[in-house]
């Protein structure tokens, strides 16, 4: 589907979004890892989770929709069944590299597929550590999927350093830990989201060499009642839309705020965004508050290596705001970026050469700056879901007309995201 876009005047209203990813992915795994009922109040119901809860179903858990309400009967632990299928993870990085640290443990045979853009990412990153463990595994020559696990006698705690600052290959090594009564340690140099310590009510030490989590059997999670906040990631397209739109005023409720997600409200307020914070609280665990967001003039700044991690999957839309702010936007130390749905450094890079700006790529990012000098042209999603919504965003600011293809793929991660646009243009 090719989406056409017109300039907007002003953005104006309250937006209440749908359950962040990244939370919504492990209240399923978690809750299907307990033995009983589980509840999950605004978990979101896009392509990649409902992918996950299409795996443990497979599995033999119970997952029922109610309203906006998810009940989930788990199976305990090493209850769940063999699959008579192959799993298919779709789309989704997450689902695939957690659930492998979960299979890594049972006492059957697993085979997880996914579609094509997920046969294309490297997967050795999580293999490797839990091979360390003891896990033995089959991928393609190039590492990548399918990729089948077969049963051990027992998987072995270690103590593991971080080589690639990622979430999903520390909390695969964390979800293969639960199932053991010794204790595995991994060391994180560089501070990635916390989603699975905090869930999972983990400890953690923090050392010269970075901070340490600990897992063990102890940890095994319980049937519980998960709240799950707005989505930082979906909110920041709003955000940077509100900001770049004259006369612009946005209320967004209930937002995460986690520190090891809440980087792009950091830089965007460093690069002179009003984004004021209110209503802040703690919900099952994690930061949430309400943004008010007023349209700002913005400068663009150095960001900083440590950041990166942080914003890893707001970068696209961060590039909308660097573009339209005075001085030259620059990403560096962002390698991760060519691993994503797309490699969304060229995605990014090819996009915004059409609009005439000079636009230089690197190995690790890339820079704009410059004037744009084209205003109608026809940009490529590269069927990745993040890329095709800061594009949409960007063709909202323009004069012409301006089309995004494939469209669809938004739904991996916010299925809603027209119906949310035109409630507040």
């Amino acid at each position: 589907m090719i989406k056409k876009f017109n300039k907007i005047e002003k953005v104006k209203g309250t937006l209440f979004l749908p359950g962040d990813k990244s939370i919504s992915h492990r209240a399923v795994m978690f809750s299907c890892l307990a033995n009983g009922k589980s509840v999950i109040h605004n978990c979101l119901l896009s392509a990649d989770v409902q992918s996950t809860m299409k795996c443990f179903k497979s599995l033999g858990c119970e997952v029922k929709k109610e309203g906006k309400i998810i009940e989930i009967i788990g199976k305990g632990f090493k209850g769940f069944s063999a699959p008579k299928v192959e799993l298919d993870a779709g789309n989704s990085g997450t689902t695939t590299r957690l659930i492998t640290g979960i299979l890594a443990a049972q006492n059957f045979q697993s085979t997880i597929i996914g579609d094509e853009s997920l046969l294309k990412r490297p997967m050795l990153r999580i293999t490797e550590p839990l091979m360390m463990m003891g896990a033995k595994f089959t991928t393609t020559e190039k590492g990548t999927l399918p990729i089948t696990i077969y049963p051990v006698e027992q998987l072995e705690a270690i103590e593991y350093e971080l080589k690639i600052p990622s979430a999903q290959i520390k909390s695969a090594i964390l979800l293969a830990g639960l199932h053991l009564d010794e204790t595995t340690t991994v060391i994180e140099p560089v501070a990635t989201r916390n989603h699975t310590e905090k869930m999972l009510n983990l400890s953690t030490k923090e050392t010269e060499v970075g901070r340490k989590i600990f897992v063990s059997r102890n940890n095994y999670p319980e049937p519980k009642v998960y709240y799950i906040p707005s989505d930082i990631s979906t909110a920041a397209f709003f955000i940077v839309l509100a900001l770049l739109v004259k006369n612009s005023e946005l209320k967004l409720e209930n937002v995460l705020l986690n520190k090891t997600r809440a980087g792009i409200i950091k830089i965007l307020q460093q690069m002179g965004a009003d984004i004021q914070i209110t209503n802040e609280k703690i919900s099952s665990g994690e930061e949430v508050g309400d943004l008010i967001v007023k349209n700002s003039k913005l400068h663009n700044i150095k960001i900083e290596r440590e950041m990166i991690p942080n914003i890893i999957d707001e970068i696209p839309i961060l590039s909308v705001a660097g573009l339209f702010a005075d001085g030259k936007f620059e990403i560096r130390k962002a390698k991760e970026l060519r691993v994503k749905e797309t490699d969304r450094i060229s995605a990014v890079c090819n996009n915004m050469k059409k609009l005439g700006v000079l636009v230089e790529e690197f190995e690790d990012g890339f820079s704009i700056e410059g004037e744009i000098k084209n205003f109608n042209n026809e940009f490529e999603s590269y069927g990745d879901h993040r890329i095709a919504m800061a594009f949409s965003v960007l063709s909202l600011l323009l004069d012409g007309q301006n089309n995004v293809d494939v469209f669809e793929c938004i739904d991996v991660s916010n299925p809603e995201f027209l119906n949310q646009l035109s409630s507040i243009i």
